[in-house]
């Protein structure tokens, strides 16, 4: 089989606006967290969330092309536009037929929908704006990247919640792995901080109230009350190796398995079994060809809602078994609240920047563990430590299950 690397990356996310800024911050433990400036959310009773800052679209399109997007799309353009310069890869000196784009989200344009449902009360159905559909179709970032970027091979779009990213990444790596691909652009791109995702998720008792950001989003305490709303996208390269070879590109590190799965339980909980979530770690180990010792790092879904945090550890340890209590275990959507459909690719990406940098990122508003979560998870300051094999969780509403296993890159 074929093996797959990573070569570019690129991201727009609370923690910076490009992948490197993002990177940099999540390993020094920032927090991209904020009382929400989109509109006005006292009504809400949600007070804060990590908001995309100081981003110009402008830097990746013609202002005219981004009013006919919605913002997840224009995220997704970003990222990806940022990926393919990092790669390297010129569309004119590669075959574009071999040239993929799998990227995720898992609601779409929710912002343009709230809109144009509003337009079309207030003022009659023949005043919706003729772009609605093409804005608010959850494929459309992967379909407009694929224009602006000039791929024609693969183009697709998971929907699987919160697991779709991940789902992105693990299908892509397949694709190329038996041979249908040479290169594929794969992540996830969201943007649901909005009157109506807030309040969305607010009724589904699924937000915290929390008014502090320091205490908002705190996976593993046991204070933790409901998630912290994010948005952004995060896009990488995956790539054939021996295409990344011959032309000389830079390697971030190498996708070695993937699984997936469902729970078979409940539309939002997971199985507090931990046999889901635990199986389709054991699938990405599998693939990988290693074992629960050789485990350096496990990036957490690690929303910071009670059922999420005490059912995944749970499932930590019936992959890991005793093994376990040996792994570090920290969750970044203490820092960039939950991406939803994108969190799985900027996951991804704090999963390599740990590769790289032999580093663990923290788990910052971790103060004091809950009931059931007593693994390392490595609480408010990241560890220094070698890192050679790491895996990546996300767990979707529905109950989607999705992991990928990275291995660090030796040249070899």
């Amino acid at each position: 089989m074929r093996r797959v690397v990573v070569t570019g990356m690129g991201a727009v996310t609370p923690l910076g606006n490009t992948a490197e800024e993002f990177k940099k911050n999540v390993l020094a433990g920032k927090n991209g967290i904020a009382p929400i400036k989109r509109f006005d959310a006292s009504q809400t009773g949600i007070t804060v969330a990590a908001e995309v800052k100081d981003f110009d679209p402008t830097l990746y399109m013609e202002k005219k092309e981004a009013k006919r997007m919605d913002m997840f799309s224009v995220y997704g353009i970003a990222a990806a536009t940022q990926a393919m310069e990092d790669s390297g890869l010129k569309i004119d000196e590669i075959d574009a037929d071999r040239l993929g784009v799998i990227v995720s989200s898992g609601i779409g344009g929710m912002e343009t929908i709230q809109n144009q449902v509003i337009r079309m009360h207030d003022k009659g159905p023949k005043r919706v704006a003729p772009f609605f559909v093409p804005m608010a179709i959850g494929n459309m970032a992967a379909g407009n990247i694929s224009i602006k970027v000039g791929a024609k091979g693969i183009c697709s779009s998971i929907v699987t919640a919160c697991a779709s990213a991940t789902n992105a990444i693990g299908e892509a790596f397949r694709n190329i792995k038996h041979g249908y691909s040479d290169a594929i652009l794969a992540g996830g791109a969201e943007a649901t901080v909005c009157e109506i995702g807030i309040s969305g998720f607010a009724s589904l008792t699924a937000l915290t109230p929390a008014t502090d950001p320091n205490r908002a989003s705190i996976p593993f305490d046991k204070d933790r009350s409901g998630f912290v709303m994010g948005e952004g996208s995060a896009v990488i390269v995956l790539e054939e190796l021996e295409h990344a070879l011959k032309r000389g590109a830079k390697i971030y590190g190498e996708i070695v398995g993937y699984g997936t799965n469902g729970d078979s339980y409940h539309i939002t909980s997971p199985n507090p079994d931990g046999s889901g979530a635990g199986k389709c770690m054991k699938l990405a180990m599998d693939e990988a060809g290693i074992t629960p010792s050789q485990v350096s790092y496990i990036n957490a879904h690690g929303t910071s809602t009670p059922a999420n945090d005490s059912g995944e550890t749970t499932a930590i340890k019936y992959a890991l078994g005793e093994e376990a209590k040996n792994v570090p275990v920290s969750s970044t959507k203490s820092m960039v609240g939950h991406l939803l459909g994108a969190a799985g690719a900027v996951e991804a990406i704090a999963c390599l920047a740990a590769l790289e940098a032999d580093f663990i990122p923290p788990t910052i508003g971790l103060e004091n563990p809950g009931v059931g979560c007593d693994l390392d998870y490595v609480p408010q300051v990241g560890r220094k430590q070698e890192v050679e094999y790491t895996l990546s969780n996300s767990l979707g509403f529905g109950g989607h299950n999705a992991v990928i296993c990275m291995k660090k890159w030796r040249g070899e």
